[in-house]
């Protein structure tokens, strides 16, 4: 598993590990019952602190992504498509809003950005 993380971005460590991991998971290259690094292997590997993983992998436990079994460790756990679609709206969503912004600063209208989508989507 190739996590990169960078401690110069706006994002937490363990927020970079979160989503790299579930963006793993969406995209199937980690399949239900694949193990996770310990905490301890992965925090080594990134040469972070045990407690940023810890943390990290509690909020995928948390989302649905992974399980923990108590003296084996973690594992992926069985795709639920509504945390899928949940997940991929809630990026499209912070996708729409930056995009949005940059209309707004370049004086750009909404109906100009409606036609935008409705060519995008036209083109597949």
């Amino acid at each position: 598993m190739n996590i990169i993380i960078s401690n110069s971005g706006e994002r937490p460590i363990y927020e970079q590990i979160t989503n790299q991991i579930k963006a793993l998971v969406m995209s199937g290259q980690l399949k239900e019952g694949d193990a996770l690094p310990s905490m301890r292997t992965l925090a080594r590997e990134l040469r972070i602190s045990v407690i940023t993983t810890k943390r990290a992998y509690e909020d995928l436990e948390r989302d649905g992504f992974i399980t923990t079994v108590v003296g084996k460790g973690s594992f992926v756990r069985a795709a639920d498509t509504r945390l899928v679609r949940e997940e991929k709206l809630k990026q499209i969503e912070e996708l729409l809003t930056r995009a949005i912004s940059v209309a707004r600063a370049s004086a750009i209208g909404r109906q100009e950005i409606e036609e935008m989508i409705e060519i995008i989507y036209q083109e597949e």
